[in-house]
Formats: structure tokens, C-alpha cells, sequence
């Protein structure tokens, strides 16, 4: 079973144009910037807004198809949408609120599936209270229960955590995952959070001006970005122009240096990029892709550090780099002591090349 979604929506001062097949049991996530399309395509999806033209097909049924003139109600298309900021009820307890999209059930059935979904969500004796009287966590979990309660062929969320505080953050999404993982229907996430994507999202579709500019799994998005953008917005900070030089060597112009590289050329080749984390620091200038660095700066978090290094000579401008690296604490400990130049490896097998798009 698949859901099909082939669209365009026209805007006086935006396109969207979308086109791509999700499969139940893998959570889709759409990523890209603020002002990509992503929640406008959710939004065409739950049928909360119309598109200009296309076609939505979810399980064999037709949703929409703009050239047959069909386009069903949103309350007719059994999906649910958990929207950022919850949109519960106000003058509506937890239990009411829940049990809203079941007012047209005989009792017994309403109350059977309010009841599976408070323990679901863990609010069990929290049904009579009213949404200002309970935390923002149970409001999203009161949200969710309401969004399930229908049994839904297809949960959509846009962005569910964003309002959270990092602690209830980190619960609620242990949460989610045991419930997307089990799923039974379609599920598609938006969320501008990396992490958040790559932990919940098996499946992923890079959003760039309303169009779809990179699609795959999480490990072939975040591993090998086969675009610019799709580089920029996995949140890789090491990208400089390449040229082919040969079958197996580039020139990454912006470092100014030669690289043997492990991945096939891509025909329209733009950029070579490392992640920060891939970048390696050795005893010795020996072997391939290795070259001598000087520190320009740095920053601190809790665990890590990041350096930012010029290669080849000391430049004279202070904030002049080429190369962002990573390192834990107890690894900067040892080495901030070194002597200058020290050597930096870029293994070729972490090296990956992108188009301009």
C-alpha cells in the first residue's frame, strides 16, 4: 500500500511542486529550511488546503486528482494531523478533547478508544482536567491521543516537539518512536531538527524552494548527500567547489588542495564535502589526503570541540579557515598542547560529492 503524492500548489509568491511515494511502516520525513513547503504539502495532504493542480492517492483511493475534478473533504480522507501547537480545546477537558472526532460513535465504542489512547499517552486520571491546567507535554500527548483516536490511515506531523523544553523533548520523542515504529499506517514527520530526523525518519525528502531536492534513506542522505543543498541542510559545514582532476582525484578549490576520492564522479560534480566528526588528525604528513593545519579558533560545548583550521600555512587573518573538526573533550586535552603544524587526514571513504542543485 503506498501513498502517491504528485502536486503543485501556486501562490502569488511561491511554487510548490512536489512529487514522491511513501510505504507504510517507514516514517517519511520531510526536511528543509523555514519557507521550503514543507507544511504547505502536509497541509494539501490532510486536504486543509486545495492544490492548483496533481494528484493524491492514498491506498488505492483517490484524494484528490485536480484533472477527474475529485478532491475530498478533509473530515472524508482519515488522516489525522497533529499540528506544532496542539490546537486542543480550551473550554474542552482532556477526556472531551479526545473524544471529540468520535462524537458520532455509540458511547461504549467512545469510550473504549478514549481510554486505549489515555493509557497509550499516559494520562490515565488526567481526564477531566482542562488543557491550561496540565504541562505543555501532556497538552502534545492529549494532542496525539486525539490524532490516533480515529485510526487513521495516515498520521501527518509538523513539527511535534518544537514547543517542548529539551527534557520533555527528549522523552516525548522516545514516545513517538515506539508509537511511528508501530504504526500501521502512513506516517510523515516535518521537522528542521537533524537529529530529530535522522532518530525517527528512516525515510527522508530534502525540501528546497518548494521543490523535492534530494530523496532516500537516512543513512544514503546523511553518509552521501547527493546535493549541495541536501549537504547544507543534513548540516555539513565542510563544502568547497570541486573539479575533476581524474577518475579517483579532485580538486577541492576552496581548501586548495588534491584529493584522492572513494566515491564515483558524478557527471555534474559541484562540491566535495566532510562532516566535521570525519575529519581525523594524525601524527605525520603520510599518505593520502593528509596536510599540514594550524588552529584559527575554536568553540566549546559540554562534550566536544569544534576547531576551526587553515591548511597548507599559518594565515596571517585570524578568522581566515578552511576546515571545521570535531573532537571530544578528553581528545582536545591531549592535543591542544601539540606543537603547530599539526596534520589532518581526510579519509577518502568519508568524502562525498554533490551536485550544484
Amino acid at each position: 500500500m503506498k501513498l502517491i503524492v504528485d502536486i503543485e500548489k501556486e501562490m502569488a509568491d511561491f511554487k510548490l511542486a512536489v512529487s514522491f511515494i511513501a510505504e507504510t511502516g517507514n516514517t517519511l520525513g520531510l526536511l528543509g529550511a523555514s519557507g521550503s513547503g514543507k507544511s504547505l504539502t502536509l497541509r494539501c495532504i490532510a486536504g486543509l488546503t486545495t492544490p492548483t493542480r496533481g494528484r493524491i492517492v492514498l491506498n488505492d483511493r483517490v484524494l484528490f486528482d485536480s484533472d477527474n475534478g475529485i478532491n475530498l473533504p478533509c473530515q472524508k480522507r482519515n488522516i489525522s494531523f497533529l499540528f506544532q501547537h496542539y490546537a486542543l480545546f480550551p473550554h474542552l477537558t482532556v477526556e472531551q478533547n479526545i473524544g471529540f472526532p468520535l462524537r458520532k460513535l455509540d458511547i461504549k465504542e467512545r469510550k473504549r478508544r478514549i481510554k486505549e489512547n489515555l493509557d497509550f499517552v499516559k494520562l490515565t486520571g488526567l481526564e477531566s482536567r482542562y488543557p491550561n491546567q496540565i504541562s505543555g507535554g501532556q497538552q502534545q500527548r492529549v494532542a496525539l491521543a486525539r490524532a490516533l483516536v480515529v485510526q487513521p490511515d495516515a498520521l501527518l506531523l509538523d513539527e511535534p516537539l518544537s514547543a517542548l523544553d529539551q527534557h520533555l523533548r527528549g522523552e516525548m520523542e522516545r514516545q513517538l518512536l515506539a508509537l511511528l515504529s508501530s504504526f500501521q499506517g502512513f506516517s510523515i514527520y516535518v521537522t528542521h531538527n537533524l537529529e530529530e530526523a535522522y532518530r525517527l525518519c528512516p525515510e527522508l525528502v530534502i525540501l528546497a524552494n518548494g521543490k523535492v531536492n534530494a530523496r532516500g534513506s537516512r543513512e544514503s542522505i546523511f553518509l552521501h548527500p547527493p546535493t549541495y543543498t541536501a549537504a547544507q541542510l543534513t548540516g555539513c559545514k565542510n563544502l568547497s567547489v570541486a573539479r575533476a582532476v581524474s577518475p579517483n582525484f579532485i580538486e577541492a578549490v576552496d581548501w586548495n588542495c588534491r584529493l584522492r576520492v572513494a566515491q564515483a564522479l558524478p557527471g555534474n560534480l559541484s562540491h566535495v564535502g566532510i562532516r566535521a566528526h570525519h575529519v581525523v588528525f594524525v601524527d605525520r604528513q603520510e599518505g593520502v589526503n593528509v596536510f599540514p593545519c594550524w588552529l584559527k579558533s575554536k568553540e566549546e560545548s559540554p562534550t566536544t570541540v569544534t576547531l576551526y583550521l587553515s591548511l597548507h600555512n599559518q594565515q596571517e587573518e585570524r578568522q581566515t579557515y578552511h576546515l571545521l573538526a570535531e573532537v571530544s573533550k578528553e581528545k582536545w586535552m591531549f592535543m591542544k598542547n601539540h606543537v603547530f603544524p599539526w596534520f589532518v587526514h581526510l579519509p577518502p571513504e568519508s568524502l562525498f560529492l554533490t551536485t550544484g542543485e
